[in-house]
């Protein structure tokens, strides 16, 4: 029986190439979720190409480096480096210099350095496509085959065009990241808000339930901020919460979140923390608050700034985020009435806070 004539089948790979083109154009302006749509178009660039391998890369042009983003098909020992800068004289340096699609059918063959992993990987031929969004390099595209591979010129002008919704898709997802963020920050600070402190609270604390992890919560007050404001001005008063902003994110670590919680109040949640670890944090950022504000301020003639500070954790404490914000909220209270410039917590001498408190959500 005779097979498909050869331009038959050119045609239904044309129609299927076309089909795919259309699948990614509707996943592209469908979702902002920037993991989903390069994951498709990956795979959808796989199929086109007929090769078994790829991934996707986000350029970082600042920092020179690439994160990987999406991939399919490679090992483990492959995919671990999740980030690599671009090295002189190496593939990456090569394929960002090109607007094209850049192709090597055999890699035994070529005259540069190659990187040890990928050879390692038993990688053969690559097509790598930089992803661009006007004249500017987003990212790029890795197609990778184990074996050597002689590529067409018909199945490149399909790829050139997922390469454009590639690049569409990354600098979409990071538009809608941008606007999320300026909805939850505050504009003074860039800190996280009040209403992303409800929403993170609420969420943190039903996934430590969820895992058995302790959660806990630092709650900061400039001591005698309204004195300060009036003694000084509004905009030295501004400039002050910018100085604690900064000494709060230094004494925190990376992993906890901070929030400025309103006028000179700050919040900290500090994930799979316990009291006795979150207290030490307490304690490291009310001491550098004291010690720090004074040289930051000094050269400005404002003087010092302490801060009150209360603790308390999940589920030593509270059994829910509401519990647990009243409770802070009381010891912070505590904290003010008992002197200013100290951390309190709940201790067996003193099991409840002192009524009086002011949060809650």
């Amino acid at each position: 029986m005779a097979g498909p004539k050869p331009e038959n089948h050119s045609l239904a790979n044309q129609v299927r190439g076309l089909k795919d083109l259309l699948r990614v154009a509707q996943a592209v302006v469908s979702s902002l979720d920037l993991d989903e749509v390069l994951q498709n178009i990956l795979c959808s660039a796989m199929g086109i190409m007929e090769m078994p391998a790829g991934s996707i890369a986000l350029y970082d042009h600042e920092k020179r480096r690439l994160t990987l983003q999406a991939h399919a098909g490679l090992s483990l020992a492959y995919t671990v480096r999740r980030k690599w800068k671009v090295k002189e004289g190496g593939i990456t340096q090569h394929i960002l210099n090109k607007d094209e699609p850049f192709i090597i059918e055999d890699i035994d063959r070529l005259s540069f350095n190659l990187d040890p992993l990928t050879r390692a990987e038993g990688i053969r031929s690559i097509v790598a496509v930089p992803l661009k969004v006007q004249e500017a390099t987003v990212g790029i595209l890795y197609l990778d085959d184990f074996r050597p591979r002689v590529l067409g010129s018909e199945k490149l002008g399909l790829l050139a065009v997922l390469a454009s919704f590639a690049a569409m898709s990354v600098a979409n997802a990071r538009l809608h990241r941008e606007m999320s963020q300026l909805a939850h920050t505050d504009g003074l600070t860039g800190l996280y808000n009040f209403r992303h402190f409800q929403e993170k609270l609420r969420a943190e604390v039903a996934r430590a339930g969820r895992y058995g992890k302790p959660l806990s919560l630092i709650m900061f007050d400039i001591d005698d901020f309204k004195a300060f404001n009036d003694a000084h001005g509004h905009p030295c008063g501004d400039q002050a919460l910018m100085i604690v902003t900064d000494i709060l994110r230094e004494a925190l670590r990376e992993c906890d979140l901070l929030f400025r919680y309103g006028g000179e109040e700050f919040m900290a949640i500090l994930p799979e923390t316990g009291l006795h670890a979150a207290l030490t944090a307490a304690e490291r950022a009310r001491e550098a608050i004291a010690g720090q504000s004074a040289d930051r301020l000094g050269p400005i003639g404002l003087g010092v700034l302490t801060a009150s500070v209360g603790v308390a954790s999940f589920p030593r404490d509270a059994r829910g985020p509401d519990e647990l914000l009243r409770v802070v909220d009381g010891l912070l209270y505590q904290s003010k009435r008992g002197g200013k410039n100290r951390v309190n917590f709940l201790s067996e001498e003193f099991p409840t806070p002192i009524q009086g408190g002011r949060a809650g959500i």
